[in-house]
């Protein structure tokens, strides 16, 4: 799959859901948005480590790339599992994929995007794009995503547990 924008000129990224199944079942990895509009937010102020593709990249790569560069660290080794695409409100297109491994959120350390802050002082602060990740259990990721990136919690748990299976992976 390649990046850029999608028919329309939207644009779109790629993510990646990092998981790992606990003795209460999956939790996710995600991150709290930075800046001063998500400070103060905290329901739908979180979203799985994505970001913006350049026209023609590799869908998986961008993910990776964009992992590594909002946790400061390459995504584990393993398997990853295509989640599909998701539209968010902006219009944005979202791919992402989910991957099971672990990750100290304490190591966490997210690169940075500049932004006229307080708007109209003409100062420029830095931000960082992450400014904090943590593992939830689902039910409680779901109250945290931006509303259009829960759909990946559902094809997660769908894959993890596919129709016809009782147990929880």
């Amino acid at each position: 799959m390649s990046g850029g924008r999608a028919g329309g000129g939207r644009v779109v990224s790629a993510g990646l859901l990092l998981f790992r199944v606990v003795e209460d079942g999956p939790e996710v990895l995600i991150g709290h948005m930075g800046g001063p509009f998500w400070a103060r937010k905290d329901a739908g102020a979180w979203s799985i480590p994505k970001g913006e593709t350049e026209p023609g990249e590799d869908l998986r790569l961008a993910a990776a790339r964009e992992f590594a560069e909002e946790l400061g660290s390459p995504p584990p080794a393993g398997a990853w599992l295509e989640l599909g695409e998701a539209r968010q409100s902006t219009g944005k297109i979202v791919t992402a994929y989910a991957l099971r491994g672990e990750f100290d959120p304490a190591t966490a350390v997210s690169n940075t995007f500049e932004l006229e802050w307080p708007r109209g002082s003409g100062r420029v602060q830095a931000f960082p794009e992450i400014d904090r990740v943590a593992w939830f259990d689902v039910a409680t990721a779901r109250t945290k995503l931006v509303r259009g990136q829960v759909t990946f919690l559902d094809r997660l748990l769908g894959l993890l547990n596919p129709p016809g299976e009782t147990q929880q992976a």
